[in-house]
């Protein structure tokens, strides 16, 4: 087991993985106690070779894994890649190009919604993973063999998944829309974390835009202070304490130590400062420039219900037929905005998304396709004249 521990050995290890057409990337992690999260192993693999590389190894600096990532002509390979993803953009500002998702492929491919790694390992790797090292604190040195073993193996057998997922997708013709999604993947938008946005994270939905602007300028504030001292987003102020100060406005030292979800002494604080500060910001914020709350929203038309369940049906039905996750090709919120007439920038009617389901979808809410039944199983029909003369003659 090759185990990377300074800049040379990394150099001449990425010089060599430059030259495969592909990579098996995963990597370690821990933010229990920070903000950002801390790397603490890189794992990866070319065809043959593989190796642990240490990040925390004090003669070691990560540029030439940084430069492998962005490096076109060799394809990196993670399982379930969001967050892999987010670390090297928070680490190096680079998003790992190009990209394949072996999670996603598996849905593309038809092994159900987030095919975990065991299972993919099990079914395609005809391999079984030892999950007893799974909760390893990876920040503790030395790591034991076992556990570099175990987080070796992530990267191993992810080498005979792709190679198999890709085969698939190669004979099913679906590699364009596995692209679509490593573009939207590949967006370096998903892994920013702008303040303003941090309070759609919370559980809470306002009652009236007062609410919602103290929401949103606590929520910011919070991480604001959060970021500038990579510690957790809970030991700043907790989610139920924003929502309690959404909802009660207070304006003063005294009203903060009034509310129970603070803890003793924090009004008086440095924080307890800050805090006012953007309630009072909060409050101030001219309430025509907010998004728009539940309650503002426009009812959807009457019926559309009894259309959406018609239409995941049709979902269930098309993805069926394919092989394919139903999650990956609609979403409830596409379904609800196709059943009102509302599809104009929905996911599901865009794409390969639109070929596969949308324009179905269309057909069945103008009436020109149904669902019905053929030799016992559901299918989609076009519904004819007569069928259509039927329908109108029994209303």
């Amino acid at each position: 087991m090759e185990i990377v521990t300074s800049t040379p050995a990394l150099e001449s290890l990425c010089s060599q993985l430059s030259q495969e057409d592909f990579v098996t990337v995963d990597t370690e992690f821990m933010r229990e106690q920070t903000y950002w999260p801390e790397l603490c192993l890189v794992q990866i693999a070319g065809a043959e070779h593989e190796a642990i590389i240490d990040p925390l190894a004090p003669d070691l600096a990560l540029e030439p894994f940084w430069q492998l990532m962005v490096d076109r002509r060799v394809v990196k390979v993670f399982h379930a890649a969001r967050q892999d993803v987010e670390i090297v953009y928070s680490r190096a500002g680079v998003i790992p190009a190009p990209l394949f998702d072996t999670q996603v492929a598996a849905m593309v491919c038809g092994f159900g919604d987030q095919a975990s790694y065991e299972v993919l390992a099990r079914k395609l790797a005809r391999t079984q993973i030892d999950k007893t090292s799974r909760f390893t604190d990876w920040s503790r040195r030395p790591l034991s063999q076992k556990q570099l073993a175990y987080a070796l193996c992530d990267v191993t057998h992810l080498r005979t998944i792709y190679r198999r997922l890709k085969a698939e997708l190669d004979a099913s013709g679906r590699e364009g829309w596995l692209e679509e999604e490593m573009a939207q993947l590949s967006h370096a938008g998903n892994y920013r974390t702008e303040p303003a946005d941090a309070w759609k994270r919370l559980k809470f939905k306002p009652r009236n835009r007062k609410q919602l602007a103290i929401l949103i300028a606590v929520a910011a504030w919070r991480e604001r202070e959060a970021q500038a001292r990579n510690i957790p987003r809970n030991r700043v102020i907790k989610d139920d304490a924003i929502i309690e100060i959404a909802m009660q406005a207070p304006a003063s030292i005294e009203a903060l130590r009034e509310l129970r979800a603070l803890p003793r002494g924090y009004a008086s604080s440095r924080l307890g400062e800050g805090l006012l500060i953007a309630i009072r910001e909060g409050l101030a914020t001219d309430q025509a420039r907010l998004p728009p709350i539940a309650d503002e929203q426009r009812p959807l038309p009457e019926g559309t219900a009894v259309i959406a369940d018609i239409l995941k049906l049709a979902l269930k039905v098309v993805c069926d037929a394919h092989g394919i996750a139903p999650r990956l090709v609609a979403s409830s919120a596409d379904i609800e905005a196709i059943a009102a007439g509302e599809d104009r920038d929905v996911p599901a009617m865009k794409g390969w998304r639109r070929k596969l389901f949308g324009e179905t979808a269309l057909e069945i809410r103008a009436g020109r396709s149904a669902i019905g039944l053929k030799n016992g199983r559901s299918a989609i029909f076009p519904v004819t004249g007569e069928q259509s003369k039927r329908s109108a003659a029994a209303e």
